[in-house]
């Protein structure tokens, strides 16, 4: 079997945050990659740099935010380095996003049917009329019920469900290679939930887009994506086939992360918890920046900082797996 070739390739990222008392790295030496017709999820605490990822790959970073080393290519072409006019020309064509709140996407002043028809006609070049039947297509296939006449109203009208259906539509609009979705069932009842998980699994498989999933829930991560990415102060943690993170964790914060998760199965009395809390971006350890909260800390963690290292059938950025010294110690 042909493996595809990566759609969007991260290497070696880096984000930093020029501030008064220096510079802040919230983003440290971040590579991923995810082919065609993946769903890669992004998990992680709060404050761990998964939505930065996602905002430095769409060129959304917040200023005084700046990228400031790696490179990130999309189907081959350098994107990280573009001029704004240029980026956010393929942030409509090549680049779908959906963000956590709908309202945020939306314009409350137009109606929904002529944000996405403007989307269309701005990047695909189709006739307004063309354009209106390929909106009501894309309401219809993100399951909005009588689109034809729904088309025309604004997002106000829509439930908060039906808005998130509206912005998957917006997002696939002009047929995207790649969505960003960032936390896209967070604000949504758990029924809800499902069925947008459904839908972007449906879509990416249909439409052969790669998505990146950007969520804290590793309920959504185990329903919709095919590997998943643990981050942690800024880097990958672990990186591997979601079945197997979550069952076989390699990296001591992922095992921690796993058993704070409460399980239908089994007979678990009290849920595992990772005593402390994630470094703030101006104090980050030296070493491993998860070493004060790891139980199977050495010296060497405290010293040196892991790459991703073969950990079974994932990578993890943990001593423990080193092929030197038996584990590094």
């Amino acid at each position: 079997m042909t493996v595809a070739s990566p759609l969007l390739e991260v290497r070696h990222l880096k984000v930093e945050f020029p501030t008064r008392r220096g510079t802040l790295l919230a983003l440290d030496d971040v590579s991923f990659d995810i082919a065609p017709g993946e769903i890669l999820g992004v998990v992680g605490e709060s404050g761990a740099g998964k939505s930065l990822t996602g905002a430095a790959i769409i060129g959304l970073l917040e200023p005084p935010g700046r990228i400031a080393g790696g490179e990130i290519l999309l189907g081959g072409e350098r994107i990280d380095n573009l001029p704004h006019e240029r980026m956010r020309e393929i942030r409509g064509r090549r680049i779908g996003a959906i963000f956590q709140d709908p309202l945020t996407s939306l314009n409350p002043l137009v109606t929904v049917g002529g944000q996405i028809i403007e989307t269309i006609q701005v990047h695909l070049k189709l006739g307004f009329a063309e354009a209106r039947q390929r909106a009501i297509h894309l309401l219809q296939e993100t399951g909005i019920p009588a689109a034809e006449h729904r088309i025309d109203q604004y997002p106000h009208q829509f439930s908060g469900g039906m808005r998130q259906r509206v912005v998957i539509a917006l997002a696939l609009a002009a047929e995207p290679q790649l969505i960003v979705a960032d936390e896209p069932t967070t604000a949504l009842d758990v029924s809800i939930q499902a069925q947008i998980i459904s839908l972007l699994k449906r879509l990416t498989r249909e439409h052969g887009a790669a998505v990146m999933l950007v969520t804290h829930d590793m309920g959504v991560i185990a329903e919709a994506c095919d590997r998943v990415a643990v981050m942690y102060a800024g880097r990958i943690a672990e990186i591997g086939p979601v079945a197997d993170v979550i069952h076989r964790p390699a990296h001591p914060y992922t095992v921690g992360l796993m058993g704070s998760i409460p399980s239908m199965e089994g007979e678990r009395e009290r849920l595992m918890q990772i005593d402390g809390a994630m470094p703030r971006l101006n104090a980050i350890p030296t070493g491993c920046a998860f070493n004060p909260r790891c139980p199977q800390a050495f010296e060497r963690c405290r010293r040196e900082q892991p790459a991703l290292l073969a950990a079974d059938r994932t990578r993890a950025a943990c001593w423990l797996h080193a092929t030197d010294a038996g584990g590094g110690r």
